[in-house]
């Protein structure tokens, strides 16, 4: 399965803070919170829960997040996984186990909530749908097309050259987003490779525009992620249901108050 996540800026009692949209075709939810952090979004997906776990897969990825093999060491050195009912609780074993400095702390704790997250049902393979928001990216990670497009929407060429090369680009990248549909309705091993070698050579590409070089080459570090759906064509291709949602959904400024279509009720979290 998959959901759409995605946050916008919001207000409660008089402070800034943000507001998390998670969705799919069967269900809105909306989260008024102080952070757009990772372990923000990770607690969210906790579900009401408050515990953290030392598991393995909190541990893979922590590694992944390139913690220092020392502290690795300390916190795979258990038999078992460890659960931790709560932050004070949480906050006591790191500072038993030393783990103090800024950045350390950030990854264990968001490994833990993984783990947390992962134990109370969440599928490893649910896929996050997403439009490059790095709090995002967990579990398993797809990207909106039309956002990578925007970048290049955005570029303004200030020549006759540059605007055609990236007219071409953009059509190009059409193109290709016009066969990634197709092959979602008839996925075949040949298509599949066909449509990678498409996208490499649209990011190999090199133009008279600097500007758009680089956002070419910033679409292919991200090539896992926009290609996604050729190992699973059931995903899909892009956020816009988000904004969908969010067109018909309100934080009131003063309040706190959440409108989802006509119902109003009183709090931070709406369904």
């Amino acid at each position: 399965g998959h959901i759409h996540v995605d946050y916008t800026g919001a207000r409660h009692q008089v402070k800034n803070g943000y507001c998390t949209h998670i969705c799919n075709e069967w269900f809105a939810w909306f989260e008024s919170t102080e952070s757009k952090s990772r372990v923000n979004f990770l607690k969210l997906l906790r579900s009401g829960h408050t515990d953290y776990v030392l598991s393995g897969e909190a541990i893979e990825y922590m590694a992944a997040q390139k913690l220092p093999h020392g502290l690795l060491a300390k916190l795979a050195a258990r038999d078992e996984d460890e659960r931790f009912v709560d932050e004070p609780q949480w906050r006591a074993a790191l500072r038993r186990l030393g783990i103090t400095e800024k950045r350390h702390v950030r990854t264990v704790t968001e490994g833990a909530l993984l783990g947390a997250v992962l134990s109370h049902g969440i599928n490893p393979q649910l896929a996050i749908v997403s439009d490059d928001a790095g709090q995002f990216n967990v579990l398993c990670h797809a990207l909106c097309w039309i956002h990578a497009e925007r970048v290049l929407a955005k570029l303004v060429g200030f020549n006759d050259q540059q605007r055609v090369a990236l007219e071409k680009v953009r059509t190009v990248v059409w193109e290709l987003y016009r066969d990634l549909k197709a092959y979602k309705t008839q996925p075949t091993p040949e298509a599949r490779s066909a449509l990678e070698k498409q996208f490499d050579d649209l990011c190999a590409t090199q133009t008279c525009f600097s500007s758009l070089n680089h956002a070419l080459e910033r679409m292919g570090r991200n090539k896992a992620e926009l290609l996604r759906v050729l190992e699973r064509p059931t995903l899909p291709l892009h956020n816009n249901i988000c904004y969908a949602v969010r067109g018909i959904t309100d934080v009131m400024p003063t309040a706190g108050l959440c409108r989802v279509g006509a119902a109003w009720r009183v709090g931070r979290r709406e369904r």
